[in-house]
């Protein structure tokens, strides 16, 4: 009998202790030239091994619950274990009862600069600033989980939103490029106090909308679900009335323009009247792909 207790705690704890994100982080070094590439490889497996064996919440993921997403990191320069890099972050969700996904952050971060010395051990302690690379990386992780628990439930990415702004709060007297209000708008600053203001709620909404209500009813009710679409889209739209070209909208469309597209040029026909005139408004710099849009 006490074998057994023990044997369901195992598995209790265990479930309990489970890891949030299936993450693929790759790293490019085809630019630098001259250098033993194993340093490249080691820091690869590192941010691996980090990324996904981080409990990052309290929250219980299942397998099948875990976040998938990709960190694309390009070298740009090398020198002295001193790395200029960006980042490529992206993540998707899955589509209830389908077996699609949907893309979800689509963001390049050109401001990662961080030191790694071979072997080096990551570790994310929220309390400190260790270091510029265990901070970006951390700090994306929880804008991924944020962005995913938003598109399920309205206002369940909030504890995640928390926890990066408070990465970026004991980040940014270190110096380094992009934790600083006083750089430009489009940094992780104001990716994450933007997701928290009230005026940006209606992305908040509009992110719910769209998955929830739309894509994960498409399986019952394909006309339906495509004009809730265009009710998330409408709610969107009420963003940019207040803050134009807001770098959230714009991340909002580099994930998701495509798929819109695809979404209003097949199936059954909903009325779009002035669709694409609102989406051509609210994202001028995807124009030619509303243009794609068959009615």
């Amino acid at each position: 009998m006490r074998s057994i207790l023990i044997l369901v705690f195992f598995f209790l704890f265990a479930n309990v202790q489970s890891q949030e994100l299936n993450c693929k982080v790759i790293v490019n070094y085809d630019k630098i030239t001259n250098v033993n590439t194993q340093i490249f490889k080691s820091l690869e497996t590192s941010l691996n091994d980090f990324v996904n064996k981080t409990v990052w919440s309290e929250k219980a993921f299942k397998e099948n619950e875990k976040v998938s997403c990709t960190y694309f990191i390009t070298v740009n320069s090398f020198e002295n274990n001193n790395f200029e890099a960006s980042i490529q972050v992206q993540s998707s969700r899955p589509i209830y009862n389908s077996s699609f996904s949907s893309p979800l952050l689509n963001i390049n971060d050109k401001d990662f600069s961080f030191q790694y010395v071979e072997f080096q051990n990551l570790f994310y302690n929220p309390n400190s600033y260790d270091s510029n690379l265990v901070s970006v990386i951390a700090f994306y992780s929880y804008m991924i989980l944020g962005f995913d628990a938003e598109s399920f439930a309205l206002d369940s990415g909030t504890p995640y939103f928390q926890s990066a702004q408070e990465i970026v709060s004991i980040a940014a007297p270190s110096g380094g490029k992009g934790w600083s209000q006083t750089e430009k708008t489009q940094n992780r600053y104001y990716l994450v106090n933007d997701v928290m203001s009230t005026t940006f709620r209606p992305l908040r909404e509009s992110l719910f909308q769209y998955h929830f209500n739309g894509l994960d009813n498409m399986y019952k009710d394909l006309k339906t679900s495509k004009e809730e679409i265009v009710v998330a889209i409408n709610t969107l739209s009420t963003v940019h009335s207040v803050r134009p070209n807001a770098y959230l909208t714009r991340i909002f469309f580099d994930a998701k323009s495509d798929e819109i597209v695809s979404i209003f040029s097949g199936g059954p026909s909903v009325t779009i009247d002035g669709l694409v005139d609102k989406l051509s408004k609210i994202s001028p710099t995807n124009s030619s792909k509303w243009l794609k849009i068959k009615f």
